[in-house]
This record gives C-alpha cells, sequence and structure tokens, in this order.
C-alpha cells in the first residue's frame, strides 16, 4: 500500500484542512499563483528585453582623418569671361 492512492491524499487533505482552516489554506494558495504570475511576467519582460548592440571597434576615428584641401583662390572666382 504505497502512498499514491486517492485514500491517502483525501486523509492529508483534510488533515491539512483541520490544522490550518480553509481560510488559510486559502490564502497561501492565492499568495502561491500570485508568486506565479509574478514569475511569469518576469520570464517575459526578460525576453522582450532589447539586444544592447556589440561593442563597437576600435578604430581611429573619421575626424582625425587628414581634411579634404581647400579649393585654390583661383578656381573659386570667375575670372574675365
Amino acid at each position: 500500500m504505497g502512498f499514491g492512492s486517492a485514500w491517502h491524499w483525501i486523509v492529508v487533505l483534510i488533515v491539512v484542512l483541520v490544522l490550518f482552516g480553509r481560510g488559510r489554506v486559502a490564502d497561501v494558495m492565492g499568495e502561491f499563483g500570485k508568486g506565479l504570475k509574478s514569475f511569469k511576467q518576469g520570464m517575459n519582460d526578460e525576453d522582450n528585453k532589447p539586444v544592447p548592440p556589440p561593442p563597437a571597434q576600435i578604430s581611429a576615428p573619421e575626424s582625425a582623418a587628414a581634411p579634404a584641401p581647400a579649393p585654390a583662390a583661383s578656381e573659386t572666382t570667375k575670372t574675365g569671361e
């Protein structure tokens, strides 16, 4: 006779109800349900979290590159036509 039979579970349930009362068991189960709901929300928040971009490659900044030479004054003005 193992502990898996239905009669054993019914006796255990009756003992728990007698010891703790119906209201206390309902409170414990309500808190358990809230905990599960909070856990599921936390898991969903973790899945919806945006993935941070990978770290940038270290290279010379573009501003450090040599600027293009300025056009000569003779190229910018039109000379007599």
